[in-house]
């Protein structure tokens, strides 16, 4: 099966995709440009929980394989009834940790057609603040953008823009190796109790205290005039439970701004629930319940670092970083001016 790489369409706009593969989901987005920014054509998302087993293993285990594989043929016949002008494939935390990662993406190619690479931290951390631009312009001076991912959370330290600024700068990133499909299989059912929750949290601060170290975050909230940044789905969750929705709107979530007492609130909500009360809230559901509360752990841990005066909830993130990317190329390629992605610092390695 030939590669999509330079597929192209025929008559109307250029689609541009972006396809996803991450430690718990297979994430498709396709698009066409706008003037500003971009209107979605096709999304497609899956819970595949490519990473089960690997954090005890070192290894993609073969069912979990097989349910990426079934995943992304789902992605490649999407593409193939919309033929997209440019696409990129990422694979994240699984495929770099995996010593058989390399090997499963040669599987995908061969029986897909679709060439994944396999992006470092670094990356996903541009990607993540490329997607959430648009929210930065705020009061204040400073933001602290977290993805809470699957097997790891990317965390970027950024000096915030105003409205008519330039774009945001990163002072400091990083990738820490803790989520909530790693949390979920070292605590199990242990996550669902008091002490249980209290030890990942525990585990989540120690974790995060070295960038914080680092950066003086917990100073400079101190001060005031810092703002969280949250692209993850345990943040989107809170947000449904904070706002009181009958079912997940991402219409009323993205972009919306939640106050330090309201974003706790919510916290304290989904802990109360237990595994019955997470089963049938209509923002989380079967599908999620095992790691709800380990995101919840990774937040509440966040909280207590950074206890910042107000969060803002993105339901955004690499695949759409990706497609402004892309977009933008294009548009410097066909003006003549060469495109540079605005790179991050160097990272520091994290204390001892």
């Amino acid at each position: 099966m030939p590669g999509f790489s330079h597929m192209r369409t025929d008559s109307g706009p250029p689609l541009y995709a972006a396809l996803d593969l991450g430690t718990n989901n297979c994430r498709l987005l396709v698009a066409t440009p706008l003037t500003r920014g971009f209107r979605v054509i096709d999304s497609f998302s899956r819970m595949v929980r490519l990473g089960e087993g690997l954090a005890t293993t070192g290894r993609l285990c073969e069912a979990a394989m097989e349910r990426a594989l079934d995943a992304i043929a789902l992605c490649a016949e999407r593409l193939a009834r919309r033929p997209a002008h440019r696409l990129r494939a990422v694979a994240t935390e699984a495929c770099r940790k995996a010593s058989n990662g390399e090997g499963f993406l040669a599987r995908v190619r061969e029986t897909t057609g679709i060439d994944f690479e396999v992006i470092g931290p670094r990356e996903e951390a541009e990607l993540a603040v490329e997607s959430c631009a648009s929210l930065l312009a705020g009061p204040e001076h400073r933001a602290l953008l977290f993805d809470i991912g699957g097997g790891s959370t990317e965390l970027a330290w950024l000096r915030a823009r105003r409205p008519g600024e330039a774009p945001s700068e990163v002072i400091g990133y990083a990738s820490v190796p803790l989520g909530v499909v790693t949390l979920a299989e070292r605590w199990g059912e242990r996550a669902f109790t008091v002490e249980g929750f209290g030890a990942m949290v525990e585990d989540a601060v120690a974790a995060f205290r070295p960038f914080d170290e680092i950066h003086r975050i917990g100073d400079e909230i101190g001060r005031g005039g810092v703002r969280l940044i949250g692209t993850s789905g345990t943040v989107t969750t809170l947000a449904g439970v904070a706002l009181g929705l009958p079912r997940y709107s991402r219409a009323l979530i993205d972009g919306h701004t939640l106050s330090g007492a309201e974003a706790d609130g919510a916290l304290a909500a989904l802990c109360a629930m237990g595994r019955p009360g997470l089963l049938e809230h209509p923002c989380v559901g079967p599908g999620r319940v095992e790691f709800v509360l380990p995101g919840c752990a990774v937040f509440a841990a966040m909280r207590r670092l950074w206890p910042a005066a107000r969060v803002t909830v993105a339901d955004r993130g690499l695949r759409e970083g990706m497609l402004i990317r892309l977009m933008r190329a294009d548009r410097r390629r066909h003006s003549g001016r060469p495109y540079r992605p605005r790179a991050l610092p160097a990272a520091r390695p994290p204390a001892a």
